[in-house]
């Protein structure tokens, strides 16, 4: 029969200290408090792999940043993964590289992308023109929006301005070349379709 683990204390938490050599203390169904020389103090759950059961853990994060409570809440939503057969520590990466992609193909950098191709294409001062147009009335508002999350409400409501100071041609191009920029994310397979069209 396994040993049964006392739940460890706010107070032996806060006042483990320093050895010559890291220790963990235990808090039960895998989660331990490592305290290394340094004094630093790292969350880290030990679980068995699903599948393989080979053996691992995950870095739940240091300690006073996660308190005892947060790291308790941390191990249950790993025991939840777990339980459908996803690896925490798999499932935590996946959803980083997501992020990390999200925010790496804002509008502004996929304008860029689109801008250098289009250039290419047209005379320099029509070039310059639009590039203005967009530096000036849709990058300000709308260039560190992740391209995926970019919606046609969203980018109406960036026009909304330039619409109200009568300069409807210039809204029209700027939502010509929106389109343009958002057909450009669908070709490269940034984002599904371009949900800027009706």
């Amino acid at each position: 029969m396994a040993k049964k683990i006392r739940p460890l204390t706010n107070t032996e938490v806060k006042q483990a200290k320093a050895q010559e050599k890291e220790y963990t203390l235990a808090d039960g169904d895998g989660l331990q408090l490592r305290i290394k020389p340094s004094g630093s103090k790292n969350w880290v759950l030990k679980y068995s792999k699903p599948f393989t059961k080979v053996r691992t853990n995950i870095g739940l994060g240091t300690y006073p940043e996660i308190s005892l409570k947060q790291a308790r809440d941390k191990r249950a939503e790993a025991r939840t993964l777990l339980a459908q057969d996803i690896d925490p520590k798999t499932h935590r990466d996946e959803n980083a590289a997501l992020e990390k992609e999200l925010y790496q193909n804002t509008l502004n950098c996929v304008v860029i992308n689109w801008f250098e191709i289009k250039k290419t294409e047209i005379k320099s001062d029509y070039a310059k023109d639009i590039w203005r147009s967009l530096e000036l009335h849709v990058l300000p508002k709308l260039g560190s929006y992740p391209i995926s999350k970019l919606t046609a409400p969203i980018a109406i409501d960036a026009l909304k301005k330039v619409s109200a100071s009568g300069n409807l041609e210039t809204v029209r191009r700027l939502a010509q070349r929106l389109n343009e920029v958002m057909t450009f994310a669908v070709n490269t397979g940034l984002i599904h379709a371009n949900p800027l069209t009706a």
